[in-house]
């Protein structure tokens, strides 16, 4: 990602630049309550420049974390924000944040892109405008959670595989109307909730699993096909498959009627 957001001489210009900066004449105006995060291996700004910042800057508190990487998001979140809302609060949440088993339903809008182009931006809101009100209906009607839409689709979670399949496949069908088709994707797994978000690797593979659907296809992960085993539901093997971000091949299946239900 950095190499992609500019040339060498780029990066050499603003790292210098970074580098260049003297805060130390202003650091003893600082009148607010201060919480300094640093990173105890990071190479490039050595933990000593933060007991600098601590010392300089009246009442400021110095949290280390581990590792090495200077984004303090990237590495070891839980502990980062762990500090900030102490901070914030006063109180340390710690702890593991709750997690339930899911079913996670994603949707996609074939070729929404081109078909924004060839309606226009008003049309192609309007038909964007009932989607999402459809999906919402039958998220509800197959007692789902819709936990957000994403511009041309949706993601929702589910108590079982087969409410999730069969949502997808009202979906499809009631959109058809609007000249649009869709396809999904549906995997089963761990979710750590976040108030009124959700979040774990679950989520990054139901969404892979969505993106390797081809128009008019809901893919399942082998983890949901074992969980509906002995159902009336057909599923057809796809093969063994990379998901981007996600370590290891995964094995997708097919529903059968989604070619049908769900159109291109």
């Amino acid at each position: 990602m950095v190499r992609a957001i500019g040339s060498t001489a780029a990066a050499q210009a603003y790292y210098r630049a970074g580098t260049e900066v003297d805060a130390r004449p202003i650091l003893s105006s600082i009148r607010v309550p201060t919480l300094i995060l640093h990173r105890r291996d990071y190479a490039i700004i050595p933990f000593v420049q933060g007991r600098y910042l601590a010392e300089h800057i009246a009442g400021a508190r110095l949290q280390e974390l581990p590792g090495a990487d200077g984004n303090v998001f990237w590495e070891t979140p839980s502990v980062t924000l762990d500090a900030v809302e102490e901070f914030l609060t006063g109180v340390r949440g710690g702890g593991d944040p709750q997690r339930i088993l899911a079913t996670l339903l994603f949707t996609d809008i074939v070729a929404s892109t081109e078909r924004a182009a060839e309606l226009g931006d008003r049309r192609c809101r309007e038909i964007l405008d009932v989607h999402d009100d459809i999906s919402k209906r039958e998220v509800e009607r197959s007692r789902g959670r819709l936990i957000k839409t994403t511009g041309d689709g949706i993601f929702a979670t589910f108590d079982g595989p087969g409410r999730a399949i069969q949502c997808a496949s009202a979906i499809a069908l009631a959109v058809r109307g609007l000249g649009i088709g869709i396809r999904a994707g549906v995997h089963t797994g761990e979710l750590e909730m976040r108030g009124e978000d959700v979040g774990g690797i679950a989520v990054h593979i139901g969404a892979r699993v969505m993106d390797r659907a081809g128009p008019g296809e809901i893919l399942v992960s082998r983890t949901l096909r074992d969980q509906i085993a002995g159902s009336d539901l057909i599923l057809e093997d796809r093969g063994i498959h990379a998901l981007k971000g996600v370590e290891g091949a995964w094995q997708l299946f097919g529903v059968s009627h989604a070619g049908a239900a769900l159109g291109a």
